[in-house]
């Protein structure tokens, strides 16, 4: 009789921009009784996070650790886009205990989870066609920022590269583009795409709606989200249409780059709050607006994923294989 070795016990991370999720898992199952939510500004850095969530679990160790971060990553070490916090696997080792450690960009976690997520989870918002098993597929997050990370499943196992892909320019192709682009400038120069598709973009495009409607205003991207839900705003329906319209656009855009024929999947907090709105705003004729290829954008499928732990899934994942 064969003897299995005793699970594993793990702990796993996801550090976005406000907030860092925080959980053990058994071998590969996630305890959701242990997921504990920290807000960013009231802890000088992950280490001291780790080390309170650990005190408080009543542990002094672990067997493998991995976190998840909203900002490049290199050799093992990452940086936040959003907050002033910088995180390798040194530090990681040296909070937990732990022997195995990983750092990954905040979209590989995601990619490390797709296959491993509830299909009540899925919402499909582009339909298309039956893929065949191990195509290529690409996440992309939509939140606090924005970023993309196409999905390999290979002969060597899952290869979830990184990519900083929020930051190249927003694309342009009407004056009215043009006209917003300007409006969001920054001392960082032309916007980038994470300057518009994002929490904080919303509240941008919702501005600049205002300023030509004459009613200079701005509210908060809940609100905005809020305010079309009920349709009391109209200046809050047109921001909302155009922030579908640019994500179909940049969404179409890196399809073409990653010919993920596996489908797209949308990950976010802003993803989850537009999705019952792409069908209404277009966002499938804007995702296939591409000219003599319009036809062969039909081979991609589009879903919102709507399981706010696919990262730490991932996480595990990506330790136990």
């Amino acid at each position: 009789m064969k003897i299995m070795p005793p699970a594993r016990t793990l702990l796993v991370a996801d550090v976005g921009g406000t907030n860092t999720r925080v959980a053990l898992a058994t071998g590969q199952q996630l305890r959701s009784d242990t997921i504990k939510r920290f807000k960013n500004a009231s802890y000088p850095g992950l280490e001291t996070v780790l080390r309170a969530y650990l005190e408080h679990q009543g542990l002094t160790d672990i067997d493998g650790a991995s976190v998840a971060v909203a900002g490049p990553v290199r050799d093992g070490s990452g940086v936040m886009t959003n907050l002033d916090w910088s995180i390798d696997r040194e530090t990681l080792a040296r909070a937990t205990g732990a022997e195995q450690v990983a750092v990954l960009n905040d979209l590989q976690a995601q990619g490390h989870a797709l296959g491993l997520i509830d299909d009540a989870n899925m919402l499909n918002v582009v339909a298309g066609p039956a893929t065949a098993p191990h195509s290529s597929r690409l996440v992309i997050g939509v939140g606090t920022g924005f970023n993309a990370a196409p999905v390999h499943d290979t002969l060597q196992g899952r290869f979830v590269p990184p990519s900083e892909s929020g930051h190249a320019n927003l694309p342009i192709r009407t004056a009215e583009d043009l006209a917003l682009c300007h409006f969001v400038e920054t001392a960082h120069g032309f916007p980038a795409i994470e300057d518009v598709l994002s929490g904080r973009g919303l509240e941008r495009v919702y501005r600049w709606h205002a300023n030509k409607a004459g009613s200079p205003s701005e509210r908060s991207a809940a609100d905005i989200m809020a305010a079309c839900n009920t349709g009391d705003d109209e200046v809050a329906t047109a921001a909302v249409a155009t922030f579908v319209r640019l994500l179909g656009t940049v969404c179409g855009n890196l399809a073409l780059v990653h010919l993920p024929f596996g489908g797209l999947y949308l990950v976010g907090g802003v993803a989850r709050a537009i999705a019952p709105h792409m069908q209404t705003f277009g966002f499938a004729d804007a995702f296939r607006d591409k000219g003599r290829f319009a036809g062969f954008m039909q081979n991609f499928a589009v879903h919102v994923v709507e399981d706010d732990y696919a990262a730490l899934i991932g996480l595990i994942s990506h330790l136990e294989n």
